[in-house]
């Protein structure tokens, strides 16, 4: 064994899905050779390369964030306290049409930076602008030196300029189609398979149906999928029924864009006809509730969806619509969302919500086989949480309710991504300078800004108050 870990309690989030409070767990060439009961691990495993003694922390599957915009990591702060609409002009579009490699970079190694912190050792990232080239090689190479399981979804938008699309970061589909089998060719399956390559059109109401199906037919010709934004808003629900004449889950049904290799974002407007059409065609959804409340997007109906046998992933989103990446932030997000928006504090429960961050984030990206829970033969994407980091996660009663409701990122203390630690006792072990990662990208942030003329910061930015 390349490791063993003992003395823990391990939450498998397996079928049965069983907690091991004195369990053990056995890693070999980056995948989980046994996991139970410390006796029976220990007896069948009793030595390994390393062997690490927990003390009762806690481990749990890798979580895993399915939707993202990392360029947005610079933008954090810039947005607050906007509608969508300006939200969109005076800030985000602005600041996309300037955006070069560096920048995607640097935003991607911060964005992922954090994300490991709060435990996530899969990221599904959805890159939508392309005013030039060679943006997406900065976000794939944060994906490969910092090691995690990084899903690549090259975004466009081909139309949509009556409905507020800046021009300036919109590409025609020949363009499109030839940088996205560009990207399958040359990283898709690569990295031992951590990184994959998608197709992640922004949105329906800003790509023809031309675009549309010529991405679907590409992700099908390399048994990969497409994710899109549907019914985030009733603006969005409008300007695809103008532009297609359906709207929500009736516009993929008509582009014939249907299975289980489609994966939904927000949802938040879908009605009970959308729902049961995603039960019908196995369609997964990405719920984004810390967006969905700083834009003020509404609360999507997940009891339903769960109800109607939909797959639901949870979505950090980008952090220009989050102001962070934090998957601990984000389960309880979901769990108190739900509970405020039913009026019911059973709609959701923790477990479900730690399903929704693991065995279910899995299944909306199509890897149900290889992560979302710790069984032998799966891939070890695994986090160490240590409730004594800090006073909030003590004392520990039930680890799964410590964790949704009663954590922070302190807590985690290690994580790993195919059996390798990308986390150790806190620190990255794949950078060898932490703080200068940072002060660059603080400094990426800042010119970003003068180049995009997004005056919202420091001495710019006015005091604002809703009080009459």
């Amino acid at each position: 064994m390349d490791l063993l870990l003992k003395n823990a309690v391990i939450v498998t989030v397996n079928p049965q899905r069983e907690i091991f409070y004195h369990g053990a767990m056995a890693v070999n060439r980056g995948r989980i050779a046994a996991v139970g009961p410390e006796d029976v691990v220990l007896k069948a495993y009793p030595t390994a390369d390393t062997v690490m003694d927990l003390d009762g922390k806690v481990i749990f599957p890798g979580f895993i964030n399915t939707h993202n915009h990392l360029f947005q990591t610079l933008l954090k702060g810039l947005g607050d306290d906007m509608v969508l609409s300006d939200w969109l002009s005076t800030m985000t579009f602005p600041a996309a049409q300037y955006l070069e490699p560096e920048d995607t970079y640097y935003a991607a190694m911060l964005g992922c930076m954090e994300g490991i912190s709060s435990g996530m050792t899969t990221q599904l990232d959805y890159m939508y602008p392309h005013p030039r080239e060679g943006l997406d090689d900065g976000i794939l190479r944060a994906f490969k030196e910092l090691k995690i399981r990084g899903i690549f979804g090259r975004g466009c938008m081909n139309t949509g300029e009556q409905f507020g699309v800046c021009p300036a970061i919109m590409q025609d589909m020949k363009a499109i189609e030839a940088d996205l089998v560009r990207l399958f060719d040359t990283y898709h399956n690569t990295e031992n398979g951590r990184i994959q390559i998608w197709a992640a059109p922004a949105a329906l109401w800003s790509n023809d149906e031309e675009n549309l199906r010529m991405l679907w037919d590409v992700v099908n010709s390399y048994g990969s999928g497409l994710t899109v934004h549907v019914s985030e808003t009733p603006f969005d629900r409008a300007s695809t029924a103008k532009l297609h004449g359906a709207e929500g889950t009736d516009c993929l049904e008509k582009l014939g864009i249907l299975g289980p290799n489609v994966l939904m974002v927000h949802c938040v407007h879908l009605n009970h006809g959308d729902i049961l059409r995603a039960a019908r065609y196995d369609l997964k959804v990405s719920h984004n509730p810390v967006s969905n409340m700083y834009l003020s997007s509404g609360i999507a109906p997940i009891p339903e969806m769960l109800a109607a046998g939909v797959t639901v992933g949870l979505g950090v989103d980008g952090a220009a619509s989050n102001n962070g990446q934090d998957m601990i932030e984000l389960m309880k997000t979901t769990a108190l969302l739900q509970k405020v928006g039913t009026l019911d504090p059973t709609s959701i429960t923790a477990e479900k919500v730690l399903e929704m961050a693991t065995i279910d984030g899995a299944r909306a990206i199509g890897l149900e086989g290889e992560i979302g829970s710790l069984e032998a033969g799966k891939k070890a994407d695994f986090v160490i949480f240590n409730p004594y980091r800090n006073p909030k996660a003590v004392p520990m009663h039930n680890p799964v309710s410590t964790l949704v409701y009663s954590s922070t990122m302190e807590n985690i203390e290690s994580v790993a991504v195919d059996g390798e630690f990308v986390l150790l006792d806190g620190a990255f072990t794949m950078i060898d300078d932490e703080q200068g990662i940072l002060r660059d990208a603080q400094r990426t942030a800042e010119d970003l800004c003068v180049r995009g003329g997004i005056t919202n910061r420091l001495e710019g930015h006015t005091w604002r108050n809703p009080a009459p």
